[in-house]
């Protein structure tokens, strides 16, 4: 195996990552952002669907969106396999999340998306969205390595810090509950094989090596939270906190 095929992203160990860390702990309790008016259609499964089309964005200007777009695509690529972060409009939900409860980050997504851009520019000759497939990955690895900084590209911190931040909010918005603006379809559960949460289980389902049959729902469509309770308590919170209480 090559150097470059051991340092590729691999989309396999996001989704064991994924897997072993639990789909529905991913996003934090304190994520609780604006939700969706309704979870996306539960239709759209691991077949392959078309790219969704971007809505109005609440945080990130057109163009660090496109960076953005470009580089969960490559983070977690749709493939044979199924759709990946793209269909699972993981970016939807870090541009969600960095109008809210990710605000404090704005300013690193700034910094690093115009350094990332930057450093694809000087190293590749050509912006980050204008690159082959190929060459993203090659920028990626840079970024993940810590390359990129050594080569004096002005990321917030590093540019292996900026990678992980990136990373570690691509799968979140993958495969975390639909309730925060990703996992548009459940796409991220059906990858992963979660079948949702479940406050009952039949016996049949108890059985050793019994597959659950996928319930696409939220973890706020339950009766005891609910994403109408979820989205007055946040208002809440954040009434207090303008008022000093």
């Amino acid at each position: 195996m090559s150097e470059d095929e051991r340092r590729r992203l691999s989309r396999r160990d996001l989704l064991r990552i994924a897997s072993a860390a639990g789909a529905a702990a991913i996003v934090p309790p304190a994520a609780i952002g604006t939700p969706l008016a309704d979870a996306p259609a539960a239709g759209l499964t691991q077949a392959a669907t078309a790219a969704p089309v971007r809505e109005p964005l609440q945080a990130l200007t057109t163009s660090e969106a496109d960076i953005l777009d470009a580089v969960v695509a490559r983070l977690i690529p749709s493939d044979a396999t199924g759709p990946g972060a793209t269909e699972a409009m993981a970016a939807r939900y870090i541009d969600r999340a960095l109008a809210g409860f990710l605000a404090p980050q704005r300013e690193a997504y700034r910094t690093g998306l115009a350094a990332l851009d930057q450093y694809a520019r000087s190293s590749r000759g050509a912006a980050f969205t204008a690159l082959t497939g190929g060459d993203q990955d090659a920028v990626l690895v840079d970024l993940e390595t810590g390359a990129a900084t050594r080569a004096g590209a002005a990321f917030p911190g590093s540019s292996s810090q900026f990678f992980a931040l990136v990373r570690g909010h691509t799968m979140q918005g993958t495969f975390g509950d639909p309730f925060y603006g990703g996992n548009a379809g459940f796409i991220g559960w059906d990858l992963i094989g979660y079948p949702g949460v479940r406050t009952a289980v039949t016996a049949n389902e108890q059985q050793m090596g019994a597959a659950a049959t996928p319930n696409h729902r939220s973890a706020y469509d339950g009766g005891m939270f609910n994403k109408a309770q979820a989205s007055l308590d946040h208002s809440d919170r954040h009434a207090r906190e303008r008022n000093g209480d």
